[in-house]
């Protein structure tokens, strides 16, 4: 197959990503692993669960990254640029369009019934995508143990970075124990960023430029984390709203594709489309150029046995962690008749037609929701 074949399935795949992406990045990983390695196969079930893991391991949001290590490794760096690009535009252009409607007339449209539909679904997407990485993931006992403990300690709410690397070391640590001589001891403690404090003087689009690659650059967790900072960088000093953070918030929720997207109504607000287009690429930038130096190490340190056995305790702890994201989605969600009813005929198609395009589930919630909410 040529370049420009690849490059226009990646394309096309990530356009319909982005366009039907709802319900976080553990559902568009789920949606992924679908059609990237169940449909497509692309990528065996091992190398996806690897690309996941080494998303976890640096800063940016999860999915997108994702989205630009499949590209990498169907296209090399075009295919990068191109998945990538093509994953967050359709977030982007939507988020662009609320923020104008938000600006112009000072509320968001009303969207509830659709949503109460479409958040069961992607709760089924995420169950049967994350099934067989789990059984991908779960290799030795000693890894279901370090699983069980992570999905644990992630319904307590302890911090998703400190667990993924407190798993790595604690299996190199188990791993060493057992085979003294063959572990070098050359391993290099990771140093984290420091957020430094930056004093903004005024809301000038080089300075939002500023303030979102900082952001993007050493962003580690879900976009809860990004809204505590947007809150601090912004808020605290007058730039934007607590209601304008809280609005942003919601479109980050109700629009498909990254959450990050949010970032293009917070531009927006604070200095129109230029504020916007300088805001997203920004917070995005530093993804791709993350992936795009630690891609083509993935395979390497695969062949080294010390990594090997820090990634695949990643690797299972990033399954528990998105298992423990969806019981969470589920308590949240699925709190009546209506909700229980839409999860289970999801769960059903979800398990029981594979190769169903996840569109069509979350389509199907949707309309499910809307038709329910008037009973």
């Amino acid at each position: 197959m040529s370049e420009k074949q690849r490059l226009k399935e990646l394309a096309q795949l990530f356009l319909k990503l982005g366009f039907i992406g709802f319900g976080g990045p553990a559902a568009h990983i789920a949606m992924m692993q679908n059609e990237v390695v169940v449909k497509r196969k692309w990528l065996d079930e091992q190398h996806f669960l690897d690309l996941l893991g080494a998303t976890h391991l640096i800063p940016g949001p999860n999915s997108t990254e994702m989205a630009i290590h499949i590209g990498h490794e169907r296209a090399g760096v075009k295919g990068l640029i191109v998945s990538g690009l093509c994953f967050i535009l359709p977030a982007v252009f939507l988020t662009a369009g609320f923020a104008w409607l938000y600006k112009e007339y000072g509320q968001l449209p009303e969207i509830q019934p659709f949503l109460y539909g479409i958040k069961p679904a992607i709760i089924a997407i995420i169950l049967g995508a994350i099934f067989p990485l789990a059984k991908k993931s779960l290799k030795t006992i000693p890894l279901v143990i370090i699983g069980s403990i992570v999905l644990v300690l992630s319904l307590l709410h302890f911090n998703e970075i400190a667990l993924l690397f407190g798993a790595g070391f604690m299996s190199l640590f188990w791993f060493s124990i057992q085979n003294k001589n063959s572990v070098k001891r050359n391993w290099i403690p990771l140093v984290f960023l420091p957020v430094s404090q930056t004093t903004l003087m005024a809301a000038s689009n080089w300075n939002l430029f500023l303030i979102f690659l900082k952001i993007g650059s050493i962003l580690y967790g879900s976009g809860y984390v990004l809204f505590a900072f947007l809150d601090a960088e912004l808020v605290a000093k007058g730039l934007l709203t607590r209601t304008e953070l809280i609005d942003a918030i919601a479109v980050g929720q109700f629009t498909p594709g990254p959450v990050f997207s949010s970032v293009t109504f917070v531009g927006y607000q604070i200095n129109g489309f230029s504020g916007a287009l300088v805001s997203t690429i920004a917070i995005f930038l530093p993804s791709f150029i993350f992936v795009a130096l630690l891609n083509p190490l993935v395979k390497k340190l695969r062949n080294s046995k010390p990594f090997s056995i820090f990634l695949d305790a990643v690797n299972v702890s990033s399954v528990a962690i998105i298992i423990s994201i969806c019981i969470q989605m589920g308590t949240d969600t699925i709190t009546d008749w209506r909700s229980i009813l839409i999860a289970l005929v999801s769960i059903l198609i979800a398990f029981n037609y594979k190769k169903i395009n996840s569109a069509f589930i979350v389509i199907g919630g949707a309309f499910l929701g809307y038709i329910l909410s008037f009973l």
